[in-house]
């Protein structure tokens, strides 16, 4: 069996691709899967390392750019669809998994002209407008909230998850914090500058931070040396990197994350029972990373910060009230537990080989 999957531009969109990867190739080790994106360096880096093949096709977005760019984009979409066609038959594909985003519309519409088995995985609260407009040409559509279920035809839907990878199942949950003695920060696969600016402040107003706790933080690349060398003026030994490739290791050791609310990354840190100071991406589309954000602070399991409310000292203030109120912090860990949907990518393999016919 032969699948390509239309993933890229960042972590959130190529990791969950990458374990249902991993997952397929543990089920039919005989068979192939070729990843289909807009090519950007950071995606290309991860594949690399996870030895996928990848595939980049000319693509831009729609959705919040001028008008000049909207009709650029319309106009390239004919040629990125026929380019789609020819990289769907090179590969002799089997099926089409479609993550989302900008660069899935002309991998899923050439699956369609080529009556290829098309899937759709749509991990957020409120559904992205590129899933919204392919649903009616999926064949089966894989959610991980129940609020995304009216935007789809109720028959093609099941909801299972975020997909994870296998280093992020844990037969047993981890031992709930004893204290907040470490501190993980990152804004996404590519940064956030806000995040970034506002934990520099918020380590300079609070000598309780800069006394009692010890900081990993990834800044992505653009805002890398600046970080660190904030970290440096303040006399704070953090351990600063441009991306974080081993997420796993990371999370396992930090007591309290500061962080984004992706799809991909509240499903991880559900994976492994972390709290997060949750600060959604303020431009996200359709404001999704809110209601994600919103929906794990309505379970208990995580606190919302709003970016418009983001400084130093809100953030500084937030981290100290989860340190000094340790058993509470216990009690999100345990909720935060409670919503992992680890099967998620099982699940979602096998849905996919009994949609093509294959035993499973």
């Amino acid at each position: 069996m032969r699948v390509v999957i239309a993933a890229g531009g960042t972590g959130g969109h190529v990791y969950p691709a990458i374990a249902y990867a991993k997952e397929f190739q543990q089920h039919d080790p005989g068979g192939s899967i070729l990843f289909v994106g807009p090519g950007k360096s950071l995606e290309g880096e991860i594949l690399g390392k996870e030895g996928l093949g990848f595939e980049p096709i000319k693509v831009e977005g729609f959705v919040g750019r001028g008008v000049f760019q909207m009709i650029r984009s319309l106009v390239l979409l004919p040629k990125s669809v026929w380019r789609a066609v020819q990289i769907l038959r090179g590969h002799h594909t089997d099926l089409v998994i479609g993550t989302g985003g900008y660069f899935s519309p002309p991998v899923v519409v050439a699956a369609w002209l080529l009556n290829i088995p098309r899937v759709l995985l749509e991990p957020n609260a409120m559904p992205g407008l590129a899933n919204r407009v392919l649903g009616p040409l999926a064949d089966r559509i894989f959610l991980a909230f129940d609020s995304a279920i009216p935007f789809f035809s109720s028959s093609k839907v099941k909801v299972i998850g975020t997909p994870i990878r296998k280093a992020f199942v844990l037969e047993s949950p981890p031992a709930p914090p004893q204290k907040v003695s470490h501190l993980l920060i990152f804004g996404g696969s590519q940064g956030a500058r806000a995040i970034n600016s506002a934990m520099l402040k918020a380590v300079e107003n609070s000598a309780r931070l800069r006394e009692h706790v010890t900081i990993t933080h990834q800044t992505g690349a653009d805002d890398y040396e600046r970080i660190k060398a904030g970290y440096e003026q303040l006399g704070v030994l953090a351990d600063v990197r441009p991306f974080l490739f081993d997420m796993p290791r990371e999370l396992a050791k930090a007591d309290l994350i500061v962080c984004r609310a992706g799809a991909s990354t509240l499903a991880e840190l559900s994976a492994y029972g972390k709290v997060g100071i949750l600060i959604p991406f303020p431009h996200a589309t359709h404001n999704h990373q809110e209601m994600n954000a919103r929906a794990m602070e309505a379970a208990g399991a995580a606190r919302v910060l709003l970016q418009s409310d983001l400084t130093g000292q809100r953030l500084a203030e937030e981290i100290e009230t989860c340190m000094s109120n340790i058993h509470h912090l216990q009690g999100m860990a345990g909720r935060s537990w409670a919503l992992r949907k680890v099967h998620a990518t099982e699940q979602m393999v096998h849905e996919c080989l009994s949609l093509v016919g294959h035993s499973v």
